[in-house]
Parts: structure tokens; sequence; C-alpha cells
């Protein structure tokens, strides 16, 4: 795109495109014609994502059993659910639960689409199908008398319980939680259609988002492989950094927001980036996943293999962390100094399994407590012996710290933050490379906070979560060390 102009508009095509191989596509041909004469016309986009959701194979059945879209917000994904959801109902009969992660957006749902059926005026036709429409909030419905019908709920543990569909839609996915999807699954087990379909839309996940599930079905979409899955994507690159996705947010805008020159305009797009964190803008308005698909994982692994610093200063405040697996499977120790100019520099120096004891840690620590600012012990299993054994070493008590929670949350925020702003260094250790790369973020609490969790399956972030504490430490300890600081090597 050489010119301004060109993009102010939206590019129409996803960057992620997997639809099931399909012969037949009436009814996506049929459900844009219908819905064109209630004003519902869908933008180039919007149909070829019906296109993928609606088609089928030879046999007659549903060629896509999931289909899911992710696309930036306000660009007009609902739109395309009423046209499907308009014809499932008054062409095919076919019931459908709508949930979404919160009451207000279930409720926007099923004002919008019980409007083409409460113009009596202006669509007699679509008034006279009408069984009953219910308005009582959390029981919202539209039933029609040649059985078709859709609810709206917001999501919990048991919402889909008592229901009976064909057809299950999961707005906000980005918040749906695998307990609640294990809880909306049944009912369209024994659909009376006999061909059920799953519909997934959202954004990729924040930081505080669950994202287990709809960052689930994202991966499978982009590996290619399901072929009974749609899945439609409208996003940068995932190896995309913040600064040039901020340096060309025009270009990235208009190929990520298809509505862009329609629904959307450039300035608009422009003020979000001026309000916006640069990660949030990267997330919310130009649809950037993390690395592994995951939404909510934490690092920007070419970011953090440029902060490798092979020959730090051992000069400085020195904080070792001795971090004990929640699941008392081992127990992890890292080092972290903080020069007296320059970054704090961290490094991982050993994880132990529990079968190893902790007697080598104590002999650790007791041999070069003197050197260090602090010693910090965190986690459960394991604490209480290791506090004692320091204890009678002759360690004082005013050298061991062991942080609450909250000081745990603000040690994982701090460490996200330096590592995203080059405010930390590290000796590029396959093993510590290996867990950042593999590490999401896990809520804690219900105030923003969060740790580390592995993404893959029997993965670990134990080292990770020492160094992260280890890099707290340095900036939050007070003391000097009784041993002198200076020419110590790191460890």
């Amino acid at each position: 795109m050489n010119s301004r102009s060109a993009v102010n508009f939206g590019v129409q095509e996803p960057r992620v495109s997997l639809h099931p191989k399909a012969v037949d596509f009436a009814d996506a041909e049929e459900a844009v014609e219908l819905a064109a004469g209630y004003g519902l016309t869908p933008d180039p986009w919007q149909e070829h994502v019906i296109r993928g959701w609606m088609g089928r194979r030879r046999d007659g059945r549903l060629a896509a059993g999931r289909c899911g879209v992710a696309v930036p917000r306000q660009n007009g994904k609902n739109g395309s659910v009423e046209i499907v959801q308009l014809h499932k109902m008054v062409m095919q009969g076919r019931k459908i639960l709508h949930t979404a992660h919160e009451v207000k957006t279930a409720r926007k749902a099923f004002l919008r689409l019980a409007s083409f059926f409460e113009n009596e005026r202006k669509y007699p036709e679509l008034a006279e199908l009408v069984k009953e429409i219910r308005k009582t909030n959390g029981q919202e419905a539209i039933v029609l008398r040649n059985g078709g019908s859709c609810e709206f709920v917001a999501r919990s543990r048991g919402s889909g319980r008592g229901y009976t569909v064909d057809d299950l839609f999961c707005d906000e996915a980005q918040e749906l939680t695998d307990e609640q999807l294990e809880a909306l699954l049944p009912t369209i087990a024994a659909a009376p259609s006999g061909d059920p379909q799953q519909f997934y839309l959202g954004t990729p996940p924040g930081p505080n988002s669950n994202g287990e599930v709809f960052s689930r079905v994202r991966k499978e979409g982009v590996l290619g492989k399901d072929k009974r899955l749609s899945w439609d994507e409208w996003s940068i690159p995932d190896e995309a950094h913040e600064q040039e996705a901020l340096k060309n947010w025009r270009e990235y805008a208009a190929a990520t927001n298809p509505a862009l020159g329609f629904r959307l305009n450039i300035t608009t797009v422009e003020d979000e980036k001026n309000a916006m964190s640069p990660e949030g803008f990267c997330r919310e308005r130009l649809g950037r996943w993390d690395q592994a698909g995951r939404g909510n994982a934490a690092f920007d692994v070419s970011q953090w293999e440029r902060l490798v610093d092979s020959d730090p200063s051992g000069d400085g405040k020195r904080v070792f962390v001795a971090r004990f697996a929640v699941d008392g499977s081992g127990v992890a120790l890292a080092a972290a100094v903080k020069p007296s100019t320059g970054v704090p520099h961290v490094e991982a120096i050993r994880w132990a399994p529990s079968s190893e004891g902790t007697g080598w840690l104590v002999d650790w620590l007791v041999e070069r407590w003197r050197t260090a600012s602090q010693i910090v012990v965190e986690g459960k299993s394991g604490v209480g012996f290791l506090l004692s054994a320091l204890r009678d070493a002759g360690v004082p008590a005013r050298v061991v710290w062991t942080p609450n929670v909250g000081q745990v949350t603000a040690a994982h925020s701090s460490f996200y933050e330096a590592v995203a702003n080059g405010a930390v260094t590290h000796s590029g250790q396959t093993e510590l490379d290996v867990q950042v790369a593999d590490a999401a973020k896990r809520k804690i609490g219900q105030d923003g906070g969060f740790g580390w969790a592995p993404m893959s399956e029997g993965g670990s972030v134990a080292l990770l979560d020492a160094v992260t504490l280890a890099f707290w430490g340095v900036h939050e300890t007070k003391r000097k060390p009784s041993g002198g600081g200076k020419g110590v090597t790191l460890l």
C-alpha cells in the first residue's frame, strides 16, 4: 500500500482462514439473500465467514462441526451471527442456544435478533412465525411456530443444563472456560437435527482473560489439520513486535479490521493507539495473538533473546531465591545482582526434584548468605523445613524474606515490564529460555494480579518464578550484605 488513503479501508480476506471441504453452499447463499431482505447485507468478509460455516458435504451434512472467528471489536462479527441465526431459525427450524460471558452482552444479542420478529408492520411474515418471545432477564428467548428457536444466557458453571439444541453459539469466547464448555456441550449431544454445530466468536484473550478454550480452537485453526473446523482470523503475525506494529499501525489496522472505512474510521483507531498501552492496542485493535497461540502468553521470545549478557558484572546488591513448586515436585534456585549502574542481571542456578532433598540447598545458601543482601524463600511444601535449617545454621532471620501474595504478584508484574522494556539481562541459559517461551500469564486474585503457568503439558516455570522473585528482591531489599557485595562472582 503506497498511499495513506489506501490504508483507510479494511482488507476483506483474513490472514488465517481454514474452511472444511464443502460442495454445496446453497444454505449460505440463501441466508445472505434472506437477511438482505431485512436490511442485513453482509460485507464481503462476513459472506466469506458464512460460507465456511454453512457449507455442506456431498452427503448433505454440514461440513463444519466447529466454527470460529477472531476479529477485533466493532467490525461486525455479530452481523454474521444474526444472518446465520435468522436462517437457521426461519428456514431450517433449528434450535439455538446463544451464550455470552456477560448478561448485558447476551441481552443485546437477544434484542437485536428479536427486533426482526417484533416489527409486524415492516416484517409481517416474520411476526407471523412467532409463537413466543420471552423478555425476562436471564430467560430471553424467541420461539417460532416451525420449531425454530433461539435462547440467550450468560455463561456459568451450570448455564447449559436443561437445554437441548442444534447450535451452540459462544460469544465473548475469549472468556470461555473449560468448565463452562463442559456444561454447555451436552446441550447439542442429542441435537434434534442430528447435525449440530459449535460457534466460537471473540478477540485474542488479554492477560486477565481465561482464554483456554478459544486459544485451543485458534491453535487448531492455525495448524489447519482439523477437517471439521472452520476458522477465520484477522490478526497481525504472531512474531510482529509491538514497536514494528506501532510504527506501521495504519497498514496493520487495515489488514486486521475489515470494517475500516465503513463502520470504523482511521482517526478513531489513531485515538485508540494514543490512549492504549502498546500491548493493549496490538491485541484489541490489531488482533495480535502471542507466539504460542495463547492470548495469555507472557513474553515476546525475540525480545527475551535480545537481553542476553554473557559477561555480567558480579558487583552490586545480590539476592538468592529458593522457590518451592506448589505441587511439591521440587525446588528452583536463582540469583540476581543489581549493579550501581545499569540494569539487574538474573541467572537460574538449579532445579532439583524433591527426591534429592534439600540438604544441598541448605549447604549452598549457608556458604553464601554473607554475600547476599537477601535470601527469598517462597512456596508451600519445603519452606518451613528450609527456614528452620537456615536458622539452625546461624543465618539471621533478617536475611531471610518470605513474600506475601501481593508481593509475589508485584514481582511478576515488575519482571514482565522489565523484559518488555529491556530493563533486565540474563545469561541465555537453555532451560530458562525454554520456560520463558512456554510461560503464560496465570490470573491471581481479582485485582489484575498474575503469575506464570506453563502452556505445554508437563511444562515447568519453576526457574522462571525464581528469577522473577530475584529480580524483584534486588529492587526491594534495603540491606547491605554483611560479607560485602563486591569482588565476587554473581553466584
